[in-house]
């Protein structure tokens, strides 16, 4: 069971900001930084980089503080008594997050359902509870990031989001302010793919959709997921997906037409 007592996200508070309860809540506290901050862990007064999270037991001393010309935050206060809450690996200590979009996101569709109830609000603020800490379990039990390492996964989204780009090397290293070959070093590193296979990747993918799922002329589709040649773009299509897309388009065709006959 989770009950929301307060939620909020995107808070800004002076350079003056000090937040402290010596006793702590009496209900769990869990924030996400998107400024550095000072924070009191075992005895010291530390600073944290932004796009950090901490969670609050129930009272547990909570003191922290700006160390910026703002500090702004996500925050809910909350009562729980599920495991995934208090099973949490790291407690009262400030950890990276890979991905503090994707968990600020999280915030505000809890804070949404929080502000706007319905008739299903608690169950989905159930389920986006339970998605944000298997996202901050993760971040806990992940190794050191690498340098760059959130840069890195915003490319990639911009990548995976739009292959029809004209992507190359130096575009991509120029966006992140490196040269082409360190980049192309941490992105294996990081990801396990070059960079230019995960366009690759994002192309065929775009290409097998519009084969399954318009009539499109093959040669539209090459310019549509970024290719200036068709030749080519069949190329890469047969090497990655084992058939031309002719093939692929008149084998889905098949498979379909077989289904709606059973």
């Amino acid at each position: 069971m989770n009950e929301i007592r307060y939620i909020g996200y995107s808070a800004v508070h002076p350079k003056d900001f000090v937040f402290d309860v010596p006793g702590g809540h009496d209900c769990w506290l869990l924030l996400l930084t998107h400024t550095p901050a000072l924070f009191f862990v075992d005895g010291t007064l530390r600073e944290y980089p932004a796009k950090s999270a901490i969670l609050f037991a129930p009272h547990h001393k909570i003191y922290y503080r700006a160390c910026a010309e703002h500090y702004e935050n996500d925050w809910i206060r909350f009562e729980s008594d599920e495991t995934y809450v208090s099973t949490l690996p790291v407690q009262g200590v400030p950890f990276s997050l890979p991905d503090p979009e994707y968990c600020h996101n999280l915030f505000q569709l809890l804070t949404w359902e929080h502000t706007m109830p319905s008739a299903n609000s608690e169950r989905c603020i159930d389920q986006l509870l339970r998605v944000l800490f298997t996202k901050l379990f993760e971040a806990c039990s992940r190794k050191p990031t690498a340098p760059h390492c959130h840069d890195l996964l915003l490319l990639r989204k911009e990548i995976y989001n739009n292959p029809q780009y004209n992507w190359t090397v130096p575009i991509m290293a120029k966006k992140l302010h490196m040269s082409a070959g360190y980049l192309q070093v941490l992105y294996k590193k990081i990801f396990e793919t070059s960079c230019m296979e995960d366009v690759i990747d994002g192309r065929i993918r775009m290409a097998k959709d519009q084969l399954l799922y318009t009539d499109k002329p093959v040669a539209e589709i090459a310019e549509q997921c970024g290719y200036s040649n068709v030749e080519h773009f069949c190329r890469q299509f047969k090497k990655t997906a084992g058939i031309s897309p002719s093939a692929f388009r008149k084998s889905a065709n098949t498979t379909q037409a077989n289904s709606v006959s059973l």
